[in-house]
């Protein structure tokens, strides 16, 4: 059911109103114009969410990219958590996971055709991205995990919100895992409850709109992960598909924020499941590699081990995996599918919004063509238009 996974530390609740009371002056700091905000004369999109922990901020940010990335330049900006270099990094083909962090690596590795830049201040980063010396042509900026990062004025905020830690039932930290109170979620123009059963009842889809009591100007979406065929991590041409693991012991090996939903849709499709948990973003060490190595070889066969793609770029370099977990490490990939029918709502809304306010992009072009040349249509803006307005 929703909010299943959330915990509460109840003796925690006295720090988490002294939290509160710090996180609300800020931000009426940025309401009363005391902390200063920017906006961009780009198309941004900013996709986070106000919990700490995984909410499906990556493929939520793939699913935009596979979007847009055909009709316009993309460049994705993320603060590059856990990352050993500083400053701005702009990725390339030779960019190693420690300078620019897991999540990124994993999106270029799979996006080499867009931009994927770090750096901490994100509206300097956003002023890289749009010097045609160093990004040229970007088209489109997506903020990963920028919810917070209130100096910059996104176009579109979208803010994540994951089925089994609703916000509703949440506290804030340390007591809970909010980031900040509840009533941030009005700063959204569209809130997607994320990782929904896949069978979901239609009145289950009521109760939840009535529960998150949205202001008019906000959509609410709501999706499901999907998972795709499996891949060999250092044999990427042995592939499988889920239904083909139900006589398989399998080792469960994640090193991100939430893996309890991974083995509740895992545990029916195989023979039975071991589970090695790590914390989010873990760099493995030799004593990991070591209970990697003997938990497997203990394992009786037929048997697999199963991680994540963001786990997959920290395992791929690390040293000392016996030669019999090499052959049979699969990396399980994920995409976000939206319910309900509303796909293609969502996807209008986005491109919509780029093409108003791009000027470079397959969007435009497509567009214009149609116009004539005593249009009034201006070349120039100081800002971005917001995707309220649009």
């Amino acid at each position: 059911m929703e909010g299943d996974f959330i915990k509460i530390n109840e003796w925690l609740l006295p720090l988490s109103a002294l939290y509160g009371v710090g996180v609300r002056v800020r931000n009426e700091l940025f309401e009363l114009g005391l902390l200063k905000q920017r906006s961009f004369d780009i198309p941004v999109i900013s996709v986070g969410n106000i919990t700490v922990g995984g909410s499906g901020k990556t493929p939520h940010v793939e699913y935009l990219i596979r979007l847009l990335k055909d009709k316009t330049k993309v460049a994705v900006l993320s603060r590059g958590y856990k990352r050993k270099s500083r400053g701005f990094v702009l990725a390339d083909a030779d960019t190693t996971m420690d300078q620019i962090g897991d999540e990124p690596y994993q999106m270029k590795k799979k996006f080499p055709d867009i931009y994927v830049a770090v750096d901490k201040n994100r509206c300097e980063g956003i002023d890289m991205l749009t010097d045609d010396s160093v990004a040229k042509g970007t088209d489109v900026v997506l903020l990963d995990d920028a919810y917070q990062h209130r100096y910059v004025v996104p176009g579109i905020n979208i803010l994540l919100i994951d089925y089994h830690r609703l916000i509703i039932y949440d506290k804030l930290l340390p007591a809970g895992r909010l980031r900040e109170p509840q009533e941030g979620k009005a700063r959204a123009d569209i809130v997607i409850i994320t990782k929904c059963p896949h069978d979901l009842k239609a009145i289950n889809y009521r109760v939840l709109t009535k529960a998150m009591n949205l202001y008019p100007y906000q959509d609410l979406f709501f999706t499901t992960l999907e998972y795709c065929k499996l891949k060999g991590l250092f044999k990427p041409e042995k592939t499988m598909e889920l239904d083909e693991l139900k006589d398989r012991h399998v080792l469960l090996l994640t090193g991100i924020a939430s893996p309890k939903q991974m083995v509740v849709d895992l545990t029916p499709k195989v023979k039975d499941i071991e589970q090695m948990a790590f914390g989010d973003h873990h760099r493995f060490r030799q004593k990991d590699v070591e209970k990697i190595n003997n938990l497997f070889e203990s394992m009786p066969s037929p048997k697999m081990i199963i991680t994540t793609e963001k786990d997959a770029a920290r395992l791929e370099n690390v040293e000392g995996l016996s030669d019999e977990v090499r052959d049979n490490i699969f990396v399980l990939p994920i995409k976000v599918a939206f319910m309900l029918g509303e796909k293609e709502k969502f996807d209008n809304k986005i491109i919509s919004y780029v093409r108003k306010n791009s000027r470079n992009s397959l969007l435009v072009k497509s567009k214009d063509e149609h116009k004539s040349d005593n249009s009034h249509h201006s070349g120039h803006r100081t800002r971005t238009i917001s995707f309220r307005n649009n």
